[in-house]
């Protein structure tokens, strides 16, 4: 399986772990989209982060990580769910030069922050922010950690343009857990000797062991991941709502109709004249499918 993330955990320390492979779901991201080599590598790895972070909060709605600066690159966005439904997009600063090939995160995206949005079903959405003061999105999103959820986590992530991975180790609070004191350092430090080619290609479990063989490590089922986009007719019509009467009916004057479409799937939405009016006098009603 191409795309997926495997939990583990220490057993007898308060050590736990993500792994996460996308390709097929890489490949749905990008394909929708002429992304420059350097913003596909920054793009994947959102992904895969967004992943492993989704894992780590038991949330009922969607996750979403936003990053936005003042570089080349102005947004970077990914969201997922518990379901294991993802998406991305990415957007250049359209007067920007295109970035070299090998341009890093923070020659892309310069000064600016990474925003984390838990958005439940039911209850109060929260939000998270952080400043860009790392050279990297790993970097940016550890440092995310520290600061609002207080709990020490490493994070490694990697693209290559036609596959995302990453890795994440966080140390829970719960001390009475923890029988070897020295566990968070020691998973730490043989984490850190592992390569991004070996990230991307080598299978869940062999590069556990690998990593690991002389720990002692339980390892969930993996949870299948997929491109899935949560746009609608409907969530669409909403948004048009939300512009308001007066410039709805100015767009309907100059166009003769509205037609949109979702930007990070590209499906076309088409309203006409009678279908947007319809709208206005009854916003609960939904849309006629087309």
């Amino acid at each position: 399986m191409n795309d997926q993330i495997q939990r583990f955990l220490f057993e007898d320390t308060n050590v736990r772990g993500e792994i996460v492979t996308l390709e097929q779901a890489h490949a749905e991201v990008m394909d929708r989209h002429d992304y420059p080599p350097a913003v596909t590598r920054q793009l994947g790895e959102l992904l895969a982060a967004v992943a492993l972070l989704t894992e780590t909060v038991k949330l009922d709605g969607t996750m979403s990580i936003e990053v936005r600066g003042k570089g080349p690159l102005s947004l970077l966005m990914a969201e997922s769910n518990p379901g294991g439904e993802l998406r991305a997009i990415a957007r250049l600063d359209e007067e920007a030069t295109l970035p070299a090939e090998d341009a890093g995160f923070s020659e892309l995206v310069g000064e600016g922050q990474v925003t984390i949005t838990l958005d439940p079903r039911g209850g109060h959405r929260y939000q998270g922010i952080v400043a860009l003061n790392r050279d990297s999105l790993a970097g940016c999103l550890e440092d995310y950690f520290a600061q609002s959820e207080q709990l020490p986590t490493r994070l490694w992530l990697a693209d290559d343009g036609q596959r995302a991975g990453g890795l994440l180790l966080q140390r829970l609070p719960e001390e009475a857990l923890n029988q070897d004191e020295d566990a968070w350092e020691r998973t730490v430090h043989l984490a850190s000797t592992l390569s991004e080619t070996e990230l991307l290609a080598v299978e869940q479990r062999e590069l556990l062991h690998r990593l690991y063989h002389e720990e002692s490590v339980r390892v969930f089922e993996p949870k299948a991941l997929r491109f899935a986009c949560t746009c609608s007719r409907e969530r669409i019509a909403g948004a048009l709502l939300s512009l308001g009467r007066e410039e709805l009916h100015d767009i309907l004057a100059e166009q003769g109709g509205i037609a949109t479409q979702c930007h990070f799937c590209h499906t076309r939405y088409e309203f006409t004249v009678a279908e947007v009016e319809a709208m206005l006098e009854d916003p609960e009603e939904p849309p006629t499918l087309h």
